[in-house]
């Protein structure tokens, strides 16, 4: 009954086109404030999306890199699997740590801290070793003939831009509100929204969120592990599982090396596999609405099978020496069907089941034992994937492929629709679907 009123008292109304969230971001239907766009506001997206693209950068370097590194370094198949992917490692100890981190010390602060790592990991690869003549090889996505070390700086670039854009932003409002900073509060939401303009309505409104939010116990992860919540943690775990296990980082982290194999040039294949990622993401996010989460979800997982069947289907007419004109292509299609499909859904829809399953009590406990599970999953396929190649290419497609099959097996008997639900209907949907 709690956690009902809670809910009631953040959100206020949820009907089809017409979501009016009490949020503590303004007091418009849409939780929008009336102002218009300033440039402190601008400057702060800017920074944060150098943070994601920081990000971002990190998980695609190994790919385009590996060559180079492994010939300048002289690593084996086991070392390079390390360096491939021990940033998981820090992914899993940041996932446990970071929203608490944050909460102690802002969100601003958070930031100065993680990103002074990022620079000083890139520093680290670049300088690694001695300093000597580099063979060149191939950036990811716009193909220009770099080295890997000159890679890894241009991995630093965002976060110089990172590092002395916070000088400019303001720290978290709610944040500051949270912690009853009152007068730092109302003058980082002034800048935000512009010298000349009303905050008072907007301000209040995020008060009494904060005050709300106070309101909600302490939310303990062991409280998770009841019978009431077993279903949800084995829907949140199972996608997380299901997310990692379809192969992605395989693919993400040793694309190089798959080009290599199936004797595909880097360059074509980095720019054939990058074109319709941006356009498959853009129509995720018009057919999930449409459709559903369940349902979109089932269908790209599916295409995910059939993208990592395709490639182990090129690799085995490889070793047979059949149709060996046409397994280039037939690799770079499965490799762009599993991209493809993976950005239309099986990418970003398991997150939005977790977070709408959850009671709001219980949001940030799972968010941790999910996020640290995903990011454990993470470092096993990248850990393995190169054993696995060495044993079987094919075979660990196929792998994959299976994996992802499980994982529409799981979906259509285990995981609910969420779309336009309250909580109580997702809850009584999850026991109806596992009697």
């Amino acid at each position: 009954m709690e956690d009902e009123e809670l809910a009631k008292s953040l959100l206020v109304t949820q009907q089809p086109g017409n979501i009016r969230i009490s949020n503590g971001f303004g007091s418009n239907d849409t939780g929008a404030s009336a102002s218009g766009v300033t440039t402190v506001l601008l400057l702060s997206a800017f920074v944060t999306a150098c943070s994601a693209f920081a990000g971002g950068f990190v998980a695609g370097y190994s790919a385009p890199a590996e060559s180079g590194i492994i010939d300048d370094l002289g690593l084996s198949v086991a070392e390079y699997s390390v360096f491939g992917s021990i940033m998981t490692i820090g992914g899993m100890i940041g996932a446990v740590i970071s929203g608490k981190l944050a909460d102690i010390i802002g969100r601003k602060n958070t930031m100065w801290i993680l990103d002074i790592f990022y620079i000083m990991g890139w520093l680290a690869i670049y300088f690694a070793k001695a300093m000597m003549p580099l063979s060149v090889s191939v950036a990811y996505l716009i193909g220009s003939v770099i080295n890997w070390r000159a890679l890894a700086l241009i991995g630093a670039i965002p976060c110089l831009l990172l590092l002395f854009g916070l000088f400019f932003i303001p720290e978290s409002p709610r944040w500051l509100a949270k912690i009853g900073r009152e007068k730092e509060f109302e003058a980082a939401l002034q800048r935000l929204r512009g010298k000349n303009v009303n905050i008072s309505d907007e301000a209040a409104d995020i008060k009494d969120y904060t005050e709300n939010i106070q309101k909600i116990p302490e939310d303990k992860i062991l409280d998770l592990f009841q019978q009431k919540y077993a279903h949800l943690l084995i829907v949140g775990i199972g996608l997380m599982v299901l997310q990692q296990f379809g192969g992605l980082n395989g693919y993400a982290y040793y694309m190089n090396e798959i080009f290599e194999l199936a004797g595909v040039p880097s360059i074509t294949g980095f720019i054939v596999v990058s074109i319709p990622q941006i356009p498959a993401i853009t129509l995720g996010s018009i057919l999930i609405e449409k459709f559903g989460r369940r349902t979109l979800l089932m269908v790209t997982v599916t295409g995910e099978c059939l993208g990592c069947f395709l490639t182990g289907l090129s690799f085995v007419l490889q070793n047979l020496n059949w149709w060996m004109e046409a397994t280039p292509a037939l690799m770079l299609s499965g490799i762009v069907v599993f991209e493809a499909f993976y950005s239309l859904g099986v990418g970003s829809i398991p997150w939005i089941i977790i977070s709408e399953i959850f009671p709001i009590t219980k949001k940030g406990s799972a968010g941790s034992i999910c996020n640290a599970v995903n990011w454990f999953c993470n470092w096993l396929v990248s850990f393995t994937f190169n054993f696995l190649v060495e044993w079987s290419p094919a075979g660990t497609f196929f792998i994959y492929g299976s994996m992802s099959f499980l994982g529409v097996l799981f979906i259509a008997k285990l995981v609910p629709e969420t779309k336009g639900r309250t909580l109580e209907e997702i809850q009584a949907s999850l026991t109806h679907i596992l009697q």
